[in-house]
């Protein structure tokens, strides 16, 4: 299974995983990180970092952001010289729900594709 890791600002992380859940049903091997604009930015960018190592099964880990160029995508996209992670900003719960229902069955390409285009 494809790891996922949600990175937004304030709460919103935890608030679509928690909808994902509603929809679809508990999300295994998935995280949030939520920024707020007081963090350390180091401190969660090693957040992110431990959620990736904790959610990936050897399948790769997409992480999903919630706006290109804010500091969420920018940390994330800091850590892209992992293998196997990919980074999508733009993130709303049609994506979600989509990467959900494949991301047992496809390879992380196929899955960053189709989630995408949700």
């Amino acid at each position: 299974m494809i790891g996922l890791v949600i990175v937004t600002h304030g709460r919103l992380a935890e608030e679509l995983l928690a909808a994902a859940a509603h929809v679809v049903g508990p999300q295994e091997d998935s995280r949030a990180i939520c920024i707020d604009p007081d963090d350390d930015m180091e401190q969660r960018r090693a957040d992110i970092l431990n959620a990736v190592t904790d959610v990936d099964s050897g399948k790769g880990v997409l992480v999903l952001t919630d706006m290109f160029g804010g500091t969420p995508s920018n940390l994330s996209i800091s850590i892209l010289d992992r293998a196997k992670v990919e980074v999508i900003a733009g993130v709303n719960l049609p994506m979600l729900i989509k990467f959900a229902s494949v991301r047992e069955g496809c390879e992380l390409a196929d899955a960053v594709e189709q989630a995408a285009e949700a």
